[in-house]
């Protein structure tokens, strides 16, 4: 006779806390939480019955309340990004449009490869209260709402209509968070009535379980074709990616370049893999990259593209590189490996970069390698240049500067949308490992202070003496700026650099350098905003409780962030700088944008044509 398995009767909402706080991973010897906690804001879809289950687990699975939905996602990604995805954070939202105001976050996720857990209420199961309160009804299809749009963001998608079935779902979403080729956020609906219902689940489904990342091991003829191809090149090159970090191979990466002197260049997510002083690192690569990384990368016949999806801001809308170029894809995501018809290496970086290593045996020319670092030798005399405070407008660049002169090699730089991307990216010396987040994946307005609040909680925990350093333009603090006040709250300490050049300027250089007039992008040159009105950003600022001055030039800047730096709460440093002057000009491939193939405007027509006259270079995928 078969003994019956001893079972605890529990809430569907209680259930699924108490899995979540089971569940352990192992990072650098220690055991600890795979779920950090999470951010919530409660509603009548999630406060009754998640609510309460969150309540009793407080101390092991703290919730941080929220202010907006899509500044908790934003959160949540950014601390995952901050422990290497290795950690995540759940968001609980009520139904209707609480949850709906999660799906940009979710997509941010979806195109990072971030994990999230996503705990969203939705109508009732049983429907007899129908309709209500903030419920979508389709009229041939009673089953279909708001959570459904959530399909198209995530890696894993369920609706729990029976407390049963979470001893299936609740795994299933963690092995895809925690899976490094379909890594994302797992997305579950929670039906009112649902939540509140009782099972009788086995004990043995809530026994502590510590997790661990997969390593795939690449397959022995890939990495043999690799070593063939690499020991043809005269003059290669190596596409370093936020898979690096990810995979953990940072010093597979540097042993391999340094043991065949093969220079790197970096991408926007990979844009701290090498410190700025690494003879190796010849700069950041792309639309919004250097001189450096651009001009070996039109020259190199051979190139190993390293945990990177070859966005188009890192291949220039495919311009970068010879027509002939050989490419590498190392990754362990298949997709991302057989981009543009590379030879593939499907697997981890870690253990792909390693067996590269002992089976090379290939060392690149020693006059490319000192080509390569001559480029960057004049780029770095480029930044300095750009970065120096001097009797001229300020700039994005000489804020970027100030600060690179000013923090810790252990500070969290966090950029997302607009000009400041390119900007840190071209003009940030990176001084430590790891150490820089520009959101570009999705590059989402709004990421910037939610993302800071997000990574100063990772980072709290981690490095609790370091700051956590935000970067962020008027726009983008007008359109998400109340986790500045969670920050406050929660006494997580942020420095953030508001640089305010009266509008959405980037958007209005490329706007002018594809010949239109500004319009509608500038505050100035929105013919509606007929009341030109100047925002008061620090006292905004100190409002929510910050700390908070304003700054008339990059010097005084240096000087407020100094005192920034002293502080022992959220410091709001505003500063404007110029729409037009300051730009980095320099560094800049191609990029392919849409403009209009007839106008009645000549300086559109004759901007279509130069966009077009360039196309020659792009590659066809071959």
């Amino acid at each position: 006779m078969v003994d019956k398995p001893e079972t605890v009767t529990l809430t569907t909402a209680q259930a699924i806390v108490r899995y979540l706080a089971a569940q352990y991973i192992e990072i650098d010897g220690v055991k600890t939480r795979v779920c950090g906690g999470g951010f919530g804001i409660f509603g009548h879809g999630n406060v009754t019955c998640l609510g309460e289950a969150l309540y009793d687990h407080r101390d092991v699975l703290p919730t941080y309340r929220g202010q907006n939905e899509q500044g908790m996602g934003f959160a949540a990604a950014a601390y995952a990004k901050a422990y290497l995805r290795r950690r995540f954070m759940f968001c609980t939202a009520s139904a209707g449009p609480g949850t709906a105001n999660l799906l940009t976050s979710a997509a941010l996720a979806h195109a990072n490869r971030l994990p999230m857990l996503l705990l969203c209420g939705d109508a009732f199961l049983t429907r007899l209260p129908d309709p209500v309160l903030q419920q979508l009804e389709h009229f041939g299809n009673p089953t279909f709402g708001v959570n459904d749009a959530f399909r198209a963001v995530s890696r894993y998608w369920d609706r729990i209509t029976h407390p049963a079935q979470i001893i299936q779902s609740l795994p299933a979403a963690l092995n895809t968070m925690l899976d490094p080729v379909d890594c994302g956020p797992a997305f579950i609906g929670l039906p009112q009535d649902v939540q509140g219902w009782t099972y009788d689940y086995p004990v043995s489904f809530f026994e502590e379980r510590v997790h661990r990342i997969r390593r795939q091991m690449p397959d022995a003829a890939e990495i043999n074709d690799a070593i063939v191809l690499l020991k043809t090149a005269e003059r290669p090159m190596i596409i370093a990616g936020g898979g690096v970090q990810y995979s953990g191979a940072v010093a597979e990466l540097t042993e391999f370049a340094e043991t065949a002197g093969i220079p790197v260049v970096e991408t926007i997510a990979g844009r701290a893999n090498m410190v700025a002083e690494h003879p190796l690192n010849i700069g950041p690569i792309g639309v919004t990259g250097s001189d450096s990384a651009n001009a070996i990368a039109e020259k190199a016949d051979v190139i190993l593209a390293v945990g990177t999806r070859l966005q188009d801001f890192t291949t220039g809308s495919w311009t970068a590189f010879r027509p002939d170029a050989k490419f590498i894809g190392i990754n362990v995501g298949r997709h991302d490996a057989a981009k543009h018809m590379s030879m593939t290496v499907v697997g981890d970086a870690k253990l792909a970069l390693d067996q590269l290593t002992m089976g090379g045996g290939y060392k690149a020319p020693s006059s490319w390698t000192k080509e390569a670092q001559a480029e960057r030798a004049k780029w770095d005399d480029y930044v300095a240049e750009n970065v120096r405070i001097g009797n001229r407008p300020a700039s994005y660049a000489q804020a970027i500067g100030a600060v690179n002169a000013a923090c810790d090699p252990r500070d969290r730089v966090v950029a997302a949308a607009g000009g400041l991307p390119a900007e840190v990216t071209a003009n940030w010396r990176t001084l430590d490992i790891g150490t820089v987040d520009v959101e570009f994946g999705f590059s989402c307005m709004g990421y910037e202070i939610a993302g800071g609040w997000g990574a100063r909680i990772a980072q709290s925990e981690m490095e609790p003496d370091k700051d956590t350093i935000v970067f962020t333009g008027d726009g983008s603090y007008l359109l998400m700026n109340s986790d500045i006040y969670s920050s406050v709250l929660t006494q997580k300490k942020m420095i953030v650099l508001v640089l305010d050049n009266g509008g959405f300027a980037v958007i209005n250089k490329l706007q002018n350098n594809t010949g239109n007039e500004s319009f509608n992008n500038l505050i100035s040159d929105t013919p509606t905003a007929t009341e030109q009105v100047e925002v008061d950003f620090e006292a905004h600022a100190r409002s929510m409780g910050t700390l908070a001055e304003t700054v008339e030039n990059p010097a005084d800047l240096a000087e407020a962030f100094a005192r920034a730096k002293a502080a022992d709460r959220t410091y709001v440093i505003c500063m404007k700088v110029d729409a037009y002057e300051g730009w980095t000009t320099e560094g800049h491939t191609w990029w392919e944008v849409g403009t209009p193939h007839i106008s009645t405007s000549d300086t559109v027509t004759a901007a279509h044509k130069d966009v077009e006259s360039t196309r020659a270079r792009q590659r066809k995928g071959v």
